[in-house]
């Protein structure tokens, strides 16, 4: 369209100024003037007139979503869309390793407000520094309070909140190695309640998340602490109802909380898994209605495993047998390896918020883990954001704006999922090219997942990558692609290298096994150095470097991997030894889990992919 910006108008220029896809609006001369006009009524309106374009929005966020629609309009078109959701954000991983760089953050920021987005809440284990607990996130790239102030301040500027999500009661695994922490576990990374230490160590903690977060809303964890009372608490207080244990410590977290004005989310599974031994998703609901959720405590509904609409809505209805204060947390699923599943986290999120819709709940959060290691951007799951906030908004904006956004077709972007084969239709995941990658050479448990076309289909795959990394040079996300290439280009010959040994081996083939030793592996090597430094380079754009010693580790293991399996073959073929131990015994099939089909498997266990020993 040609439109361009009214200057008078309050602050907004200088947004437009620092965004590059907002400031697309600009155009000639002729242009047709466009009017803003913030008003109480929620979402947006874009109306046109003979002279003029106006555009009626409530909070920030709506301009910005009304602006970009504005900017891929192709003709004139009164548009009204309001978000179905009163609370409607993002959650990013920043304790798995990848701590974001508070650049990363604004420009995911901006992306998020320009799709309508209300929160940006950062999920911190131990990632956030705090004065008194000096060992609580060392060396581990922890936020500062300057940094998460400034990044506060940047989200208010595009309609947004900053918001924390922390855990008070499990998974705070990487303070278990500190003597002074280790006394506060009960068992796992399970704390112990009652302790006076916990009680100081979340006092500490929350009162630090209350001085770098203007929001007042604060998401406590407390989900999947299996183990609680069965530890250390078991042995110095006898066997307690767990249920009752949980609920003393729900209610110390409360009276901090309270102290700091937060208003509480968290996360619903162990309700559930403690009165159905176990079980988050059980069909037995005789025990919900007993159990008493302090009124003040909204209950995050997490689940990212069904396409089903109906799934999702009984779910939601057995949350209010417990509570009126019920949120959705859905997910983009970007935690099992290098590469997202946007197909499969697309019907995901539509089947789940029709549900949310139609329950009307009116939270949704949209999950984005980073599972062992965070290895994929979380740029990578951008069509999973763009398409989400479509639902929420009921919207016909064109993917012309998902092109605006990225430099790429949202075709295109999704196209990274098929990294992992037989994603097209996004109704099987599964993360092969992570657990094929690492899969050892001479041990080979994964070797009967990988199939006979494997290779060929890597071939296929390298030629795409490396078309789309190269015409999105110069774009903001061509790297991810890049990325997608140079690991492509290993697994075309990685994937199936262990059966191939295996089957030159059986067959006493010492020519094919020479060419193995001498030719394809010393490739190989030059090409997974050639993704470790690609991949390197998507990290650093993103990411503070702290965690990234874990992949120079599991790369450098590949080719040390490597190397050693050329020379075992050498001495083998020049009979030095007379066998290979490690390929006498008799392969059986993948057995870690049930699944033994690779279009379906998702294992994504760094140190349970790369060998049967204890690492």
């Amino acid at each position: 369209m040609n439109l361009y910006l009214d200057l008078c108008k309050d602050k907004i220029p200088e947004l437009l100024k620092e965004n590059k896809t907002l400031s697309q609006i600009f155009s000639c001369k002729s242009a047709k003037r466009l009017e803003i006009h913030q008003r109480e009524a929620t979402g947006y309106e874009i109306a046109f007139s003979e002279e003029k374009c106006d555009i009626f929005y409530h909070t920030i966020s709506d301009l910005n979503r009304a602006l970009l629609y504005v900017a891929i309009m192709k003709e004139e078109k009164n548009i009204k869309e309001t978000c179905a959701f009163m609370d409607f954000g993002v959650m990013i991983d920043a304790s798995r390793n990848a701590v974001y760089k508070v650049d990363t953050l604004k420009k995911l920021i901006r992306l998020l407000s320009v799709c309508g987005y209300r929160f940006i809440g950062l999920y911190i284990e131990d990632t956030i520094k705090i004065d008194d607990e000096p060992y609580f996130g060392y060396l581990r790239g922890a936020f500062t309070e300057k940094e998460l102030k400034e990044v506060d301040e940047y989200a208010k500027r595009y309609g947004m909140e900053l918001r924390p999500y922390i855990q008070t009661l499990a998974h705070l695994n990487q303070i278990v190695r500190y003597e002074e922490y280790q006394n506060i576990i009960d068992a796992d990374d399970i704390l112990f309640v009652g302790d006076e230490r916990t009680n100081t160590l979340l006092e500490h903690l929350i009162g630090t998340v209350a001085r770098c977060f203007s929001s007042r809303k604060i998401n406590i964890g407390m989900d999947e602490a299996h183990m609680i009372g069965l530890g250390k608490y078991l042995e110095r207080n006898g066997y307690q109802n767990r249920q009752a244990i949980m609920m003393k410590h729900l209610e110390t977290v409360l009276s901090i909380c309270k102290k700091y004005g937060f208003q509480v989310q968290m996360w619903s599974d162990m309700f559930f898994r403690l009165a159905f031994q176990g079980e988050y998703y059980s069909h037995d609901v005789k025990e919900l209605e007993k159990l008493n959720i302090p009124e003040e405590v909204e209950l995050g509904y997490w689940d990212y495993y069904s396409i089903e609409k109906e799934h999702y809505v009984e779910m939601l209805k057995r949350h209010k047998m417990m509570t009126n204060r019920v949120a959705f947390i859905g997910g983009a699923w970007k935690w099992t390896g290098f590469i997202p599943h946007n197909r499969y986290s697309i019907l995901n999120g539509k089947a789940a918020l029709e549900a949310c819709k139609e329950e009307n709940v009116q939270s949704v959060t949209l999950a984005c883990w980073g599972d062992d290691g965070a290895e994929a951007s979380i740029f990578s799951v951008l069509p999973t954001m763009f398409i989400d906030s479509q639902i929420a908004y009921d919207s016909q904006m064109d993917e012309e704006a998902f092109r605006l956004l990225t430099g790429y077709d949202l075709a295109e972007f999704l196209e990274l999922d098929d990294v992992n084969p037989y994603a097209e239709d996004g109704h099987v995941h599964n993360n092969a090219s992570k657990y094929l990658l690492y899969n050892d050479p001479l041990i080979g448990v994964f070797d009967s997942l990988a199939e006979k076309a494997i290779d060929d289909w890597y071939q296929k795959m390298t030629v795409k990558m490396e078309m789309l990394a190269k015409r999105g040079k110069g774009t903001d996300f061509g790297y991810l692609f890049d990325t997608a290439y140079h690991l492509c280009h290993v697994l075309q010959l990685k994937a199936n290298l262990g059966n191939e040994i295996q089957n030159a081996y059986d067959t006493d083939d010492k020519i094919r096994l020479r060419e193995i030793a001498d030719i394809q592996i010393p490739d190989l090597l030059n090409r997974v150095e050639a993704c470790y430094q690609s991949f390197q380079y998507q990290w650093k754009i993103e990411n503070k470097f702290f965690g990234f010693e874990v992949q120079t580790v599991r790369f450098g293991g590949l080719i040390q991997r490597l190397k050693d399996t050329k020379e075992i073959l050498n001495a083998y073929i020049t009979q030095q030894i007379d066998e290979i131990d490690l390929l006498e015994e008799k392969r059986l099939p993948f057995h870690y889990f049930e699944e033994k089909e690779m279009r379906k498997l998702n294992y994504n266990l760094w140190t349970d992919i790369v060998s049967t020993s204890k690492i």
